[in-house]
């Protein structure tokens, strides 16, 4: 089959920076829909899940701590609280049997979970935690998820304008001969983009694709659980608060940054689109060496870098639902 790539470029969706998660839903009703959010329980993932359930979805959210995820998504109904490490194939393993034993049909995958700029751990067979749980946890999910997607499900893959920073180190992935936070986090975040890349393209190509959909995207700048690896003076540093405390204006708040993921996931103005990186609720321009670090980089949508990074992944994690 034939694929045509989206052109990276807006759509003019009518929505911007300041929109919310419950305006991109308003008019959508999500009734008899099941969603999965990693990351579901904090942050914008928290913002993501409440949203879904408010416009009538049943919600899936995996946690490392279903404890507290249990304390923190109390109240919304709908939800159900998963065990999952993103970080250990045995237990991403373990999720996904529960899951495709329980017969529930997948209409949205939101890969929301994330760690950054985290001090250099290691996971699993000694690889690097921030591509492991970022990218290579995500990766395998699906996979073992695929027989539990609907025919044309999305699958959406919340990266960052960190991937601005790094390209894929094909030399060195896991960062042996050296680690840097910030580069770490970069890789881990382009690798999120090519993810969406190639499986948009599996997804509508390969004979198990089953019409599936998949977007990446930067929710912007917000203040949640994400910056708990950053000392204080180090986000003063970077411009995110001053010296009184005080964070600075263009950051978003939790339910402006969840926006963008509910959009991707569930707005008719994508029908028929996918392997696309958006931000703002729309789709992104390509990225432009103007300052003001917007858009996405080139080594993050190319499909030769999409289809490698995936063979790698495969390889990696023992997982390929179209091998």
């Amino acid at each position: 089959m034939t694929y045509t790539p989206t052109p990276q470029e807006p759509i003019g969706s009518g929505f911007d920076r300041h929109t919310t998660a419950d305006e991109v839903l308003a008019g959508i009703d999500l009734t008899g829909r099941t969603a999965l959010v990693t990351g579901g329980y904090s942050g914008i993932g928290l913002e993501t899940t409440r949203a879904l359930a408010k416009a009538g979805a049943a919600v899936i959210v995996p946690a490392r701590r279903p404890e507290t995820a249990a304390e923190a998504l109390a109240g919304i109904d709908g939800v159900t609280v998963e065990t999952l490490d993103l970080g250990d194939l045995t237990s991403v393993e373990a999720f996904a049997d529960r899951i495709l034993a329980s017969g529930v049909v997948l209409d949205m995958v939101i890969d929301s979970a994330g760690i950054m700029a985290c001090p250099e751990t290691r996971v699993g067979p000694g690889w690097e935690a921030q591509l492991a749980t970022n990218h290579l946890g995500h990766f395998a999910m699906v996979n073992r998820l695929w027989p539990a997607l609907a025919p044309g499900a999305r699958v959406v893959s919340v990266s960052s304008m960190g991937h601005l920073s790094s390209p894929i180190r094909w030399d060195d992935l896991m960062f042996e001969s050296g680690y840097e936070k910030w580069t770490a986090y970069g890789q881990a975040k382009t690798a999120n983009v090519l993810f969406a890349v190639h499986l948009d393209r599996l997804g509508q190509t390969h004979e198990r694709g089953k019409g599936v959909r998949a977007f990446a995207l930067h929710p912007g700048g917000i203040l949640t659980p994400l910056q708990r690896h950053l000392p204080r003076e180090e986000q003063v540093a970077m411009g995110w608060f001053d010296e009184d405390g005080t964070p600075r204006a263009e950051f978003k708040t939790p339910e402006q940054g969840a926006a963008t993921q509910v959009w991707a996931a569930t707005s008719p103005q994508l029908e028929g689109k996918g392997g696309v990186y958006c931000e703002d609720v729309d789709v992104a321009v390509s990225y432009v060496e103007d300052g003001a670090r917007r858009g996405v980089r080139d080594w993050a949508t190319d499909p030769e870098q999409a289809a490698r990074l995936w063979q790698v992944s495969a390889e990696l994690t023992g997982v390929d639902a179209f091998a």
